[in-house]
């Protein structure tokens, strides 16, 4: 019952919360903490009973939905799935105390919050294909409501590549953003569900386990138009381009706790079902596919680099660069090497990390300067040093610095890239971690290193209470998987020469 505790203890703490005063401030907060802290000292817990040695799915357990369409909650963990529960874990945590001094209607929020995570921890655990779809819209629905109602307005993003075309059609504020990422997620959610009963009723074994339908030997036709209906659905959310429109502006309409949420795992929902849906249990479709996704990946890594390098508003710097990141996760998967995989995985893990960081940041110097404008920023470290250090920080992971978790998921992918059929994926991969380099840094000398008005900011200040909470808790973990990446990558490499293997030999067969 381990993993089923994990998915349900954020959901039960929400309903904790509906009979809790709204004037309980700390109440509020502390349920809200509790019911996401048991859900990360749980998957710590099955991270350590996990056995390395014997891979595969463990702690599987089983309870029944719709006997007759063989729709069951069926939860167990691989070694992708454990690494993806940890940072789902250690990401709600720094969210939630992120929000700490969060006053406008707390309760509802931290409600709608932890319910959006039930949705994460749920596709991480999920082995039935239906019950995964039913947790993927239970932790993307929420999001309409989280930016909606207590996001921003924004400024429409600077010119950048083709930023001309989307410009069109871009209105800003929150209203807009959260119609915009509700509308674009669910055409692709129609996507999955074809795909999802066409590989239901190809099997005809009336049953949707995951083991059952990736063990199903589908005709190649099916396989050829199901997987680019995977991809681009499952893409919608992994920001894949050009249906990545949609993330910038949700990211810099969203209040902080969301914006980490939103790119330190729920981009992650996307790069995951791709490649545990679709490489996996469809793998001639991902063979013939695979130059594609590849190609667009590269293209994602400069694009978003390029955007970032272009814009003013600092979320906007952050969003086009968790864009230009996930590039590097479907370039990972594209390859169909075990470097290649392992290094995707850890980029999602990496990432959410470095990003729940960069965002939690990012809500720490708006509150203070009252502004997102690079232009107007300038000398801050010298009275806020911790949000300073922790910043350089995150952007010495987003370079990929040695000594970092960026640094160890970006080497293995371009490794990855460069031992697969299309070795020229390294060379734009590699410049989009120079250009990585020039925009995060001359956002850091920018804001907090180089001279500039921080005199004329009157509520500058350092982090405090629970804020410093969030920081070092992500902070931390970045050099601590640095430094000892075999913490998560034997897990990791421990079920990918296992799924790659299928998809070997059929390449070998060609």
């Amino acid at each position: 019952m381990l993993l089923s505790s994990i998915v349900a203890m954020p959901f039960i703490a929400a309903i904790v919360l509906l009979f809790i005063s709204d004037r309980s401030r700390l109440g509020v907060r502390m349920t809200a903490l509790l019911g996401s802290s048991y859900s990360l000292i749980a998957s710590g817990v099955v991270a350590f009973r996990y056995d390395i040695e014997e891979g595969g799915l463990q702690m599987a357990e089983t309870h029944d939905i719709v006997p007759a369409f063989g729709i069951a909650f069926r939860f167990a963990v691989d070694g992708w799935g454990v690494s993806l529960l940890l940072l789902t874990g250690l990401v709600i945590v720094a969210g939630v105390l992120a929000s700490w001094s969060l006053e406008d209607r707390a309760k509802s929020f931290f409600i709608t919050l932890l319910v959006l995570v039930t949705g994460v921890f749920g596709v991480f655990a999920s082995q039935d294909l239906f019950v995964f779809f039913l947790f993927y819209e239970i932790a993307v629905l929420p999001m309409y409501l989280l930016i909606g109602i207590w996001g921003s307005s924004h400024a429409v993003a600077e010119a950048g590549p083709f930023r001309f075309v989307w410009g069109l059609f871009d209105i800003g504020g929150r209203e807009y953003a959260a119609m915009k990422l509700t509308l674009m997620l669910l055409v692709g959610s129609a996507f999955i569900i074809a795909v999802m009963l066409a590989m239901y009723l190809a099997t005809g074994a009336g049953s949707f386990d995951m083991q059952v339908l990736g063990s199903f030997d589908y005709d190649r036709s099916l396989q050829m138009w199901c997987f680019p209906l995977l991809w681009l659905g499952f893409g919608a959310l992994a920001g894949v381009f050009p249906f990545h429109t949609w993330s910038p502006d949700g990211h810099a309409s969203a209040p902080t706790a969301v914006s980490m949420l939103h790119a330190g795992v729920l981009m992650k929902l996307g790069a995951f079902g791709i490649m545990r849906v679709g490489f996996i249990m469809l793998p001639e479709g991902a063979i013939a596919w695979a130059p594609l996704v590849g190609s667009v990946a590269v293209i994602n890594i400069i694009y978003g680099a390029l955007s970032a390098m272009s814009q003013r508003d600092l979320k906007y710097v952050v969003a086009y660069s968790s864009v230009s990141h996930m590039g590097i996760v479907m370039l990972g998967a594209a390859t169909l090497t075990v470097e290649g995989w392992n290094g995707a995985v850890y980029q999602m893990f990496a990432h959410g990390l470095m990003t729940g960081l960069f965002f939690a940041l990012v809500g720490l110097v708006y509150g203070c300067a009252h502004t997102r404008q690079l232009p107007a920023m300038g000398g801050f470290g010298a009275r806020m040093p911790g949000v300073a250090s922790f910043f350089t920080l995150a952007c010495l992971s987003s370079l990929g610095l040695p000594g970092t978790a960026g640094f160890v998921a970006e080497i293995l992918v371009f490794m990855g890239a460069w031992k697969s059929l299309h070795s020229w994926w390294a060379i734009p991969g590699i410049l989009g971690a120079f250009l990585t380099a020039i925009y995060v840094l001359r956002a850091a000398r920018r804001i907090f290193w180089g001279e500039g008005p921080a005199q004329e900011f009157r509520d500058l200040r350092d982090a405090k209470g629970a804020e410093w909470g969030a920081l070092v808790i992500l902070g931390s973990c970045i050099v601590l998987f640095g430094f000892a990446p075999s913490l998560i990558l034997d897990f990791i490499n421990r079920v990918t020469p296992d799924y790659l293997a299928g998809l070997t030999q059929l390449m070998e067969l060609r």
